[in-house]
């Protein structure tokens, strides 16, 4: 399959388009992003890699962060996690108050910030140091140790951070919040920090398009079941009260960010990551969406 010549040829019906998307207003420092940027990368469980344009550049990975920190306090609670979060899709923006007090603080998915915030409290219960060993955990899979988080980022986040405060303390009032809220913050913050490239994400993430192994290192990271079910919370989720439309159009398991980043999977066939800042109202990447829905239209490559 020459992905390169596609990658080239969904990218010129696609400058046509007029682009309506807006860059992430709430957080300062990604406001500042140039807008203009895209890239796109593929990787096979092969190991080769077909890049195109930007797909070398770093960007804050934002909320794709949240499927590898889930993967990890997987790995360590196993089926005890979902004591403390729900696997169901939440049909409500990813930041919503309502939804989580009707449901007495037990957010409705890992992957809306409610959940992502249980995750990290998790995290900073079962690890030595936080941080520290969270990084080493991704930069041990990508076999890349220069991927790291953003101290400018994760401050702008912090600042402006009203709503996941809010969130936290809610969830704290229905004890599902175990650990001091600061530092469970600040590791949120400086997860969701963490800046990669397309190239990077690819190596990231290929392990769940080969039932939970790692093809290059020839190493498990986690069981097929649990490479089955975090695939599975990525179709239903991974696109908060978009994800329904997102498998629609694109048909492959994936997550998105508000730095304009999207990672999907072919389990059997590829890891493809791309990144384009303009955000539709959901949050996830205009141009990305639709490159994906021509690109899987084109191939004949959803899982449907």
């Amino acid at each position: 399959m020459d992905y390169q010549k596609h990658f080239f040829e969904i990218y010129a019906t696609l400058e046509s388009i007029e682009n309506t998307g807006e860059v992430a207003q709430y957080i300062p420092e990604l406001s500042r992003i140039d807008a203009s940027k895209f890239g796109v990368s593929l990787t096979t469980i092969e190991g080769k890699t077909f890049s195109f344009k930007d797909a070398n550049e770093k960007f804050s990975i934002q909320s794709i962060v949240k499927v590898l920190s889930l993967i990890l306090a997987y790995k360590e609670l196993g089926k005890e996690l979902w004591k403390r979060v729900g696997v169901e899709p939440s049909g409500s923006p990813f930041n919503s108050l309502v939804q989580l007090e009707y449901e007495k603080g037990i957010p409705r998915n890992p992957f809306i910030n409610a959940g992502a915030i249980v995750i990290a409290d998790v995290l900073v219960s079962i690890l030595k140091k936080p941080k520290e060993d969270f990084l080493k955990f991704i930069q041990n899979i990508a076999r890349d140790n220069s991927i790291t988080y953003s101290k400018k980022i994760a401050l702008s986040e912090k600042q402006s951070a009203h709503r996941n405060m809010a969130l936290v303390y809610l969830m704290k009032s229905f004890k599902n919040i175990k650990n001091d809220i600061n530092e469970v913050m600040d590791f949120y913050f400086s997860i969701c920090s963490i800046e990669m490239t397309c190239e990077q994400l690819n190596k990231s993430f290929l392990f769940l398009a080969n039932n939970g192994s790692c093809p290059i290192q020839q190493k498990e990271i986690i069981r097929i079941s649990q490479s089955k079910r975090i695939n599975a919370i990525m179709q239903t989720c991974g696109f908060y009260d978009e994800s329904g439309d997102f498998a629609f159009r694109v048909g492959l398991p994936g997550k998105s960010g508000v730095g304009g980043g999207i990672v999907a999977v072919h389990p059997g066939k590829y890891c493809v990551s791309i990144w384009s800042p303009k955000l539709n109202k959901k949050g996830n990447s205009f141009l990305g969406t639709k490159f994906l829905e021509d690109f899987t239209t084109r191939v004949e490559s959803s899982i449907f």
